[in-house]
């Protein structure tokens, strides 16, 4: 049994004002997908916060570079990874120097600069962050539950 996957790829500037283009993008994949609209949501704080930490720390201010988004459309999941070429850093080490965080922990309890890894992992099935030369962070969320709209998804949209 094969899987069918759809690939789409976009490069933006590593500048604030392009994190909203990655946003409209993501709404239009989701909903044609049939996602929920509290889960298009969440799909669109998890990635604007991955592009914004990319776009905020992997370049120098005098040498911008770019931030690169792929979705993968599959038909029970949306991949997203976003990565960029610029300054990577210890993950594992900013994860203890954030402290543990658990589902029981309130925001208030998390060190300043942790809210956004939070909440990649907390509104995202999975996510897997590679700091080697520069930073990806891989971040899935499947397609269960309520839809949006059930005839019209990724695999049945026609064009007039």
């Amino acid at each position: 049994m094969s899987t069918s996957v759809d690939y789409i790829e976009m490069k933006i500037p590593a500048e604030p004002e392009y994190v909203g283009i990655v946003r409209l993008t993501l709404s239009g994949v989701a909903s044609r997908m049939g996602y929920t609209y509290d889960d298009i949501e969440d799909l669109k704080i998890a990635v604007s916060e991955a592009c914004t930490n990319a776009v905020q720390h992997a370049y120098k201010d005098e040498n911008k570079g770019e931030v690169s988004v792929r979705f993968g459309v599959f038909e029970d999941r949306l991949e997203v990874i976003v990565a960029d070429q610029g300054d990577s850093f210890d993950f594992d080490q900013k994860q203890q120097d954030l402290g543990p965080y658990t589902p029981s922990h309130t925001v208030d309890q998390l060190s300043e600069g942790g809210l956004g890894l939070y909440l990649m992992e907390t509104l995202m099935d999975e996510v897997k962050v590679q700091s080697n030369s520069g930073v990806t962070v891989a971040m899935t969320k499947y397609l269960n539950g309520e839809r949006v709209d059930h005839g019209t998804t990724i695999k049945n949209y026609e064009t007039n």
